[in-house]
């Protein structure tokens, strides 16, 4: 079967290599356009990989298969939409959101139990070191009750300031 005078085949190999070009140029490039603001279906990486797998599984259905044209189109696009489904729920979409849940916001430190790095003066600021699972955060520390703190003296975060944490030293029970 032919299309415009060219056989399918070849129409399937050239989109192969033209959309699986674009895909991972794209794929390469990723962070120039993170700026743009697409609804999660027009997403650059979902349609280039639907048309390359789409090219792909077509090319291979019309070299190995004697299946009729309409038939291979067909199947191209459900085993296209198949893998790219799978591609969004169990890649990107996890990906996406792995990303969000890294971050800390500056009121989830109160409460929390750190170690002096540097000693914090009376009306001065030091360094605290907070430990967690996820790692280490260091911040910009203030007494709470002005009162002086010496260095490797556990304390307890009372409030959290423009980046500032205020603390006390906490007592042990």
């Amino acid at each position: 079967m032919e299309l415009f005078g060219v056989p399918l085949e070849t129409v399937y190999l050239y989109g192969l290599i033209i959309f699986g070009g674009l895909t991972f140029l794209f794929i390469l490039f990723n962070d120039i356009f993170s700026g743009l603001e697409l609804p999660d279906i027009l997403n650059p990486t979902l349609i280039f990989s639907f048309l390359t797998v789409f090219f792909s599984s077509g090319f291979l259905l019309e070299s190995l298969t004697g299946l009729n044209g309409v038939m291979i189109a067909v199947t191209s696009l459900f085993i296209s939409f198949t893998i790219v489904t799978l591609l969004n729920v169990f890649v990107l979409i996890p990906i996406s959101s792995a990303e969000e849940s890294l971050t800390f916001h500056d009121n989830d430190l109160r409460g929390r139990v750190g170690r002096v790095l540097t000693s914090v003066p009376v009306d001065g600021f030091g360094e605290v070191l907070i430990e967690s699972i996820s790692g280490s955060i260091a911040k910009t520390a203030a007494s709470y009750k002005n009162e002086g703190i010496v260095s490797d003296t556990k304390v307890l975060i009372i409030e959290v300031k423009n980046g500032v944490v205020y603390v006390m030293p906490h007592e042990n029970e």
